[in-house]
């Protein structure tokens, strides 16, 4: 139900210099303007955004059956509202997800084990520690320069789930408009930036933590295991500091901390995927503008091409990573179609900031494995 309208509600002039306002309504903290625009959707708001955002508003244009324009003005946030119990929820079941699996996946403990004395389970938490340290630091690396350029971004979502690693990772929201290229750049690169350098160090902690012993109980029987194979930059740490990532003893193997470092890494290939709303859409978009979406295209063709080449050349099955980019194919697609952030002011990103962007895809490539996961005989 409508509300009486206050009367230091913003009616900036710059809205009604292209916008016929006929009615004014209130629903809670929100101010609706009804009425007929002089211009298309976007270039109203790339009009009214400016001066409603000084006043301390988000605006934007809603469509109705009504036949009017509707434009949206809502306070900016300015900060945390209350306990956010969504995310802390979520955080806290990834946190037992990743226990959960860490315990059994990678410190081969019994599940029966686990369900007669849970606690065990917390024998895990440096895996634990390892894979949300990584995917936290990635994600408050977008809220933070969200922050700086005033946007509105929720804290993180981070995803519980089952194996591999117990989590689908972490996501943020960002409700309202991108001001700008140099605040949609920012925003997208600072989560891979970040989120490479925990991983590093997540990397060399892990690295000269030494060989994790296998149980005798584990080994033999035949059979075949999954190998995750290693990107170049975690073979690249592990060479520049004399360490091993792979044992000719069967009982030794990789630390569990290693597999925190080497889900950053896959993550951050898939998140740099230069479609949609992904981080690597928001840098192209960024750094060429509208020609990002002509990029965008040509990713799920690579992907499918990467499966095809995969299952028909290489003769892998399809749970040899052939699945894995055909699923990336077809999602990639659908975000694709959903198209990139459109900044308000659409300017060309200053050199610095393409330059940081090459350096920021060059790491990602070397996150890059044509095969992640591979089955094998033991």
């Amino acid at each position: 139900m409508s509300e009486a309208v206050p009367d230091d509600y913003p009616r900036p002039p710059e809205l009604d210099a292209v916008f016929h306002c006929s009615e004014i309504r209130t629903d809670g903290d929100r101010v609706l303007y009804y009425g007929v625009s002089d211009v298309d959707e976007d270039e109203l708001v790339r009009r009214i955004w400016p001066a409603f955002r000084e006043a301390g508003y988000e605006a934007q244009v809603v469509n109705t059956d009504t036949g009017l324009d509707v434009v949206v003005a809502r306070p900016s946030a300015d900060g945390l509202d209350g306990v956010p119990w969504v995310n802390v929820g979520l955080f806290v079941a990834t946190v037992l997800s990743t226990l959960l699996v860490g315990a059994t996946a990678w410190y081969y403990i019994p599940f029966s084990e686990i369900l007669s004395n849970p606690l065990t389970a917390l024998r895990a938490w440096p895996f634990t520690a390892a894979v949300l340290g990584v995917l936290m630091t990635h994600e408050f690396g977008h809220y933070a320069m969200g922050r700086y350029h005033g946007v509105d971004v929720s804290l993180p979502y981070v995803i519980p789930f089952i194996l591999p690693f117990g989590t689908m990772g972490a996501i943020i929201r960002m409700r309202g408009h991108m001001p700008d290229r140099e605040a949609l750049f920012d925003i997208g690169v600072a989560g891979p930036l970040a989120g490479l350098a925990a991983t590093v160090v997540v990397t060399v902690v892990g690295l000269l933590l030494g060989p994790f012993t296998v149980p005798a109980s584990v080994l033999g029987g035949g059979g075949q295991v999954i190998v995750f194979n290693n990107p170049p930059l975690l073979d690249l740490i592990a060479a520049a500091l004399n360490q091993q990532t792979g044992y000719s003893d069967p009982t030794q193997t990789a630390h569990p901390v290693i597999m925190g470092a080497w889900v950053g890494m896959f993550f951050t290939v898939l998140n740099l995927l230069p479609v949609g709303q992904l981080d690597g859409g928001h840098i192209v978009r960024a750094m060429v503008g509208e020609r990002q979406e002509t990029v965008a295209a040509m990713v799920p063709v690579a992907l499918f091409g990467i499966a095809a080449y995969l299952y028909f050349v290489r003769d892998l099955a399809v749970n040899e990573s052939v699945g894995l980019w055909a699923f990336w194919g077809l999602f990639s697609a659908f975000i694709a179609y959903r198209g990139p952030a459109n900044p308000i002011e659409d300017e060309p990103l200053d050199t610095r900031r393409v330059a940081v962007g090459l350096f920021t895809f060059a790491l990602g490539l070397l996150c890059f494995m044509l095969v992640p996961i591979q089955v094998t005989a033991v």
